[in-house]
């Protein structure tokens, strides 16, 4: 892939009310790169789920952000540090972030890079809903944190 220092993946499904919260995320990475002036290092993967094959979005990048929509949580988000581990849902279709990076190790023969996860807790996610208020209001708060994520990885 590209020689991109950071990575952000943004999952999620805008069909699906909050669960689109990763996808509004990718938007605002986008805007965020554009006022950069486009050149910042950061390579942008936007999915409905993890699949096998993001695992080379791994490559050669320093740093990752996973980023999605979560039913549990006690605040507007968590963002905390993973590690690359074996995940017991393993499929061929849905991986999470930790199995995502474990594959990474195993296909490309090296460390991880550094990953975040950014949770953002989400309350509705039927399909055809729109985005509920409270996760509205956790979107806000979570883009703080990531934007400020950004920089300091892009500086």
């Amino acid at each position: 892939m590209s020689g991109a220092r950071v990575v952000v993946l943004c999952c999620g499904n805008p069909s699906r009310g909050d669960d689109a919260l990763g996808p509004l995320v990718a938007e605002r990475v986008e805007r965020w790169i554009d006022a950069q002036g486009g050149a910042v290092g950061v390579r942008l993967v936007v999915d409905f789920q993890l699949q096998v094959e993001h695992a080379l979005e791994l490559e050669g990048c320093e740093v990752a952000l996973f980023v999605d929509a979560s039913v549990a949580g006690e605040g507007a988000f968590e963002a905390t540090r993973i590690e690359a581990g074996e995940d017991m849902s393993w499929t061929s279709h849905a991986l999470t972030p930790r199995a995502l990076l474990g594959v990474y190790q195993a296909v490309v023969g090296a460390v991880a890079p550094e990953a975040w996860l950014l949770a953002i807790r989400g309350y509705g996610f039927e399909l055809g809903e729109g985005l509920s208020r409270g996760a509205t209001d956790n979107l806000e708060r979570a883009w703080g944190w990531a934007e400020r994520w950004l920089r300091e990885r892009t500086r």
